[in-house]
């Protein structure tokens, strides 16, 4: 089994719903070993769209990186997402950040995330289940990273 990071994301429709069917969904291709709390989130990117729920879990598969991207693909698919514009609203958003310490780039996955470093809403829901993590491609720890971005526009999610 292989250790991995995943970031789940959602502002359309019945957010909190939208997280929960994805997180049951994930077995048994994905075993969620935890997983964050929830967070309220301002859009990234294109900013005129509804907030955003956004949380991360870690988990362990026996999938390969490109066969866990092609299950995720998939399971986005069955739980309604529809193509759209890049950073647009969406129903559910399944992101690898982290499969163990692999470095990988192809032309159809990057691990770690390529961008994970940047955004506020992915770094504080995985340093709260992974704070000493060290990334493998800049080697530093995601606690370290989260300081560095500016974490306005992120609440604890109450319902």
């Amino acid at each position: 089994m292989t250790n991995i990071f995943l970031a789940l994301g959602t502002n359309l429709g019945d957010r909190l719903k939208n997280l929960q069917r994805a997180l049951t969904a994930l077995p048994p291709s994905v075993h969620v070993l935890r997983s964050s709390p929830i967070y309220e989130t301002s859009p990234w990117g294109i900013t005129d769209q509804p907030e955003f729920l956004n949380m991360v879990i870690e988990g362990e598969t026996k999938l390969s990186p490109l066969d866990l991207l092609r299950f995720l693909k998939d399971l986005e698919r069955q739980l309604g997402r529809t193509p759209s514009l890049r950073y647009g609203p969406r129903l559910i958003d399944l992101d690898i950040l982290f499969y163990d310490e692999l470095l990988l780039d192809t032309p159809e996955l990057t691990i770690p995330h390529p961008r994970l470093h940047e955004r506020a809403f992915v770094l504080v829901p995985l340093a709260d289940l992974a704070p000493d993590f060290l990334h493998p491609r800049l080697g530093r720890p995601v606690r370290d990273l989260l300081m560095a971005v500016e974490r306005t526009g992120i609440r604890l999610y109450l319902g």
